[in-house]
Order: C-alpha cells, then structure tokens, then sequence
C-alpha cells in the first residue's frame, strides 16, 4: 500500500471521527487528540500490525502450504522497462533490515505462536510515525 493510498484513508477516517464527535471545522483539534477520543489508532499502524500478525500466522504453516511459499516466490521471466514497483516482499524486508532484523529471524520468531505475537508487536509498534499529522 503506497503512502499516499495510507493518507487517503486516513484523511477519510479522521473526517468520519469528527463527525461523529461533532468537531466543527472551526475546532482546533489535532489528530492524536481526536485518534485518543475514539480509542483509535493510526492507520499506518494498524496496517503494519496486521500485516506482521498475518506474516506470522503465515510461517506457521507447514513449508507446503501455499500461501507460506507465496511469501519466498521469485517470479522468473523479463520485467518491464523502468524502475520495479515496491513489491510487498520488498517493502516487508525493508522493514525487517530497519529494525535490524533478517527474514530468518522473523521465521524463527513466528513459530513459536506467543512469539509470533510479539513478531506483529516488534515490528509493528503501536506509536509507528508516518501520518502524525
């Protein structure tokens, strides 16, 4: 999911919550305090959480499961002109080698199911920045 699909969605969130909350739009209220109002968190968050809770979920199957090779498929063949669009692959060992981590530490950690939480809490923290405001 791009940034600016993230944004979108969180632009359509925070219009709801102030309807719902009856914030006009000569109200000065920031995000967070509205986000802390509802009991919300923000998208990018709750994205990169369940995104993690799934991964984990995911290497818990067995190696023929289909959807755990899913995760390790490299398509074969000749690509496009241009630079390759960020696949999910790519975009899930970016954040992996930010925090400093490999994807076999992340199979390691998910086969233990209360682990394989923490897998979803390690690299998917709750205060995750992006769309603070």
């Amino acid at each position: 999911m791009t940034k600016v699909t993230q944004q979108m969605i969180q632009t359509f969130i925070n219009t709801c919550l102030r309807r719902i909350f009856k914030i006009r739009w000569t109200d000065k209220i920031c995000n967070e305090e509205l986000w802390q109002r509802a009991g919300q968190e923000p998208v990018n968050s709750q994205i990169l959480r369940r995104k993690w809770g799934w991964i984990g979920h995911t290497l818990r199957k067995p190696t023929s499961s289909i959807t755990r090779q899913a995760l390790t498929w490299n398509p074969q063949g000749k690509r496009k002109r241009g630079r390759p669009r960020n696949s999910w692959r790519r975009d899930t060992e970016a954040e992996l080698k930010r925090q400093g981590n490999s994807w076999a530490e992340a199979e390691r950690t998910a086969q233990n199911r209360c682990d394989g939480e923490m897998l979803s809490m390690a690299y998917a923290p709750l205060g995750a920045k992006g769309l603070s405001k």
